[in-house]
């Protein structure tokens, strides 16, 4: 897969997000992880897309790759704190707000090598 390819995929995505059609968005992000794991804007999405829904288990799954792949988002791990929240985790949503609060003072989670 080109880059093109997962940009229209994203774009459309976002597109179907914006108009609230969650279902059609999480299909095509879900396209754009398989055809690269490593595509954090599509595993942030898809686990907010999937956190709409409802459906928490799997949102927290996206969350937590999302996190993984950016371990210095101050995003990712606010979308986390949520998601864990919404799955009555709490001591879970603590610390990811906790790594939240690190970033928003200008902190590191993950030291760069």
């Amino acid at each position: 897969m080109d880059s093109s390819e997962r940009d229209q995929w994203f774009d459309e995505a976002n597109g179907n997000l914006a108009v609230g059609d969650l279902e059609a968005a999480v299909t095509l992000y879900r396209q754009c992880v398989g055809a690269n794991p490593d595509d954090f804007d599509a595993w942030h999405a898809l686990g907010m897309c999937l956190l709409k829904l409802g459906q928490i288990k799997e949102a927290i799954g996206c969350g937590l790759q999302a996190t993984t792949l950016r371990p210095n988002d101050l995003l990712a791990w606010t979308a986390l704190s949520q998601m864990y929240v919404r799955d009555g985790q709490i001591a879970e949503a603590e610390t990811a707000k906790g790594n939240a609060r690190i970033l928003s003072l200008g902190g590191k989670v993950l030291r760069d090598h």
